[in-house]
């Protein structure tokens, strides 16, 4: 171990201290299907709308020491990426395709008429799912959380067992808007005692004991809502983290910044990012932000400073429970002496959450916004109130990156992820450089359960998997070369090898960034090299049009640009 992975593993460790029936062949064919005996069982984590440095162990403040303890005995990935919003991530995960190929290129529930099928706004049943997949192979399917795609729900799609929610989002405080299924299934009750991220991780534990009394491995969704809006938290944890926020979201970019270089996760050469712009949106807010940067902290009154360190107290406050809850899953597996021999995968479903300016919005999820003062301070994060944090505390929660969820610069696309797996590989503390995908989870556990992928349903062929399984990576061995694309709100990007091509927009010029010299997207290499950015594009477009992106309708359409001229000398 060289003197830099030392100290680096040095400063986590200290970090923690301080912190108080139609299947053919798979599509990844293992040398060795593993045997029934020594197939793990899976337990996959998911974080909604948590920024990429909103971890401990990824340079964050906030009081995660749970996570923090896997990773340093684990496994952390440097760039690993998600879809960039809700319902595309969820879709990809679930169905090891581009979402697209899966309907869900948009929203739920917002098909697109005018557009190609890659926006039907639901599922469609042109592949079959991860738990149908894991459940032939012989596992018990479990899923506590946020579904967020639509009907056929969870338990058609393949979950033996459901607790959670089917919306993109609800009340942490409201135990009516939480359900179990299959219908008729008992259930816990709660009471005035009733906290979500709580009442997800009671469920999940409850699953997992039966899966143990069936004898059966067992593949877990844990799906959380935390910390997506809206912000609600108990108000002593929430009073825990005033005085850290109260030094503003520039100083907590900095000491983060400074914090992953020590970390090894941000290269000493790359640029620290001004404050991100907002880029323009669908929502029309009485003060425009739009293409205006997140004002410097100093710049804002008092007044709207108090109110937004209690909105990003409030989030943190969510982050430490969701770690906590996740201890308890720890402690239950040890306990069971299952700890060793189960992969458990933690990342997020896309970047913080800006929506739609630097003030954040209450009530719903629209523009409107209310400064609160004196006692009101105190009732946020309360069960009668709503709010997000907005845009500044976005951008200090995607540290060190541009822009946020919905696009495709690493703000928006790039997640922490840790994995954790002492009987698969011994990797303690390492970081993971190679790029990976949520495409990528389907065809992990379909190896390691030794499932197979159908090429058929009943009613069509499927589609093969798009993603490569994660086990080279797990040992520190390469993945194959391959480009990874992706498109939001005609924000579009292709990654190939060290070089990223990503628009803003539709109608925006490709920019061009080497990641290795530049992952913060500060140095557009575009005008450089034309070439480069002629042949991505076109392998973007090609894409686009295999994957039901293309051919867009909207307008500005998007145009390719054109191709250099040929010089004539040899």
């Amino acid at each position: 171990m060289t003197t830099q992975s030392t100290s680096r593993r040095a400063f986590l460790i200290s970090s923690l201290a301080g912190a108080g029936p139609v299947a053919l062949q798979p599509h990844v064919d293992a040398q060795q299907p593993p045997s029934p005996a020594s197939r793990p069982n899976i337990v996959l984590i998911l974080a909604d709308d948590m920024g990429f440095s909103d971890l401990g162990c990824y340079g964050s403040e906030i009081h995660t020491p749970h996570l923090d303890r896997l990773a340093a005995s684990g496994l952390r990935f440097s760039q690993f990426y998600s879809a960039a919003r809700c319902c595309p991530s969820r879709a990809a995960l679930i169905t090891g395709l581009y979402p697209h190929q899966a309907g869900m290129g948009f929203m739920l529930g917002k098909a697109r008429p005018d557009l190609p099928p890659g926006y039907l706004g639901q599922l469609n049943n042109r592949f079959v799912t991860l738990p149908q997949v894991m459940r032939d192979a012989g596992y018990a399917t479990l899923m506590c959380g946020k579904w967020h795609l639509g009907e056929p729900g969870p338990i058609e799609r393949g979950f033996d067992e459901f607790y959670g929610f089917l919306s993109g989002f609800e009340s942490f405080w409201d135990e009516s808007r939480y359900t179990r299924l299959p219908e008729g299934r008992p259930r816990r009750s709660y009471g005035s005692k009733f906290y979500a991220t709580d009442a997800l991780t009671d469920n999940a534990l409850d699953f997992v004991a039966g899966a143990r009394r069936e004898h059966k491995p067992y593949f877990l969704y844990l799906a959380y809502n935390a910390p997506h809006f809206p912000l609600h938290a108990p108000k002593k944890l929430i009073d825990k983290y005033v005085a850290v926020y109260e030094k503003g979201w520039d100083a907590i970019r900095e000491a983060r910044f400074a914090r992953l270089k020590t970390l090894g996760l941000v290269k000493p050469e790359w640029q620290f990012t001004p404050r991100s712009t907002i880029p323009p949106n669908r929502v029309v807010t009485p003060e425009t932000w739009e293409n205006k940067p997140n004002p410097a902290w100093d710049e804002v009154s008092p007044d709207r400073r108090a109110d937004l360190v209690r909105r990003m107290a409030t989030y943190a406050a969510m982050v430490e429970i969701m770690d906590r809850n996740i201890g308890r899953l720890v402690k239950d597996l040890r306990a069971n002496g299952e700890l060793d021999n189960t992969l458990i995968l933690f990342l997020s479903d896309n970047g913080a959450c800006a929506e739609w300016d630097p003030w954040g919005f209450d009530g719903s999820t629209g523009p409107d916004n209310i400064l609160h003062k004196g006692a009101q301070l105190k009732e946020m994060g309360q069960p009668r109130s709503f709010h997000s944090y907005g845009s500044g505390w976005a951008n200090a929660c995607n540290t060190p990156w541009r822009f946020y969820k919905h696009y495709g610069h690493e703000g928006g696309i790039a997640s922490p992820c840790i994995a954790h797996w002492p009987a698969g590989f011994s990797r303690e503390g390492a970081l993971e450089h190679q790029p990976a995908h949520l495409i990528d989870l389907m065809p992990t556990f379909v190896e390691l359960a030794g499932a197979k992928y159908p090429q058929r349903t009943r009613d069509s062929a499927v589609p093969a998997m798009e993603g490569e399984s994660l086990t080279p990576a797990f040992h520190g061995k390469p993945m194959p070369a391959r480009s990874l694309c992706w498109e939001h709100e005609g924000n579009r990007a292709i990654r190939e090898g060290k070089w990223k091509l990503v628009a803003l927009g539709p109608s925006a010029a490709w920019e061009l960034y080497d990641m290795e010299a530049d992952r913060t997207e500060m140095n557009n290499l575009a005008q450089a090299q034309p070439g480069r950015v002629h042949d991505m594009a076109g392998r973007w477009e090609a894409w686009a049009k295999r994957t039901n992106v293309l051919p867009w309708i909207w307008k500005p359409r998007y145009q390719p640009p054109p191709a250099p001229p040929v010089s004539s000398s040899l």
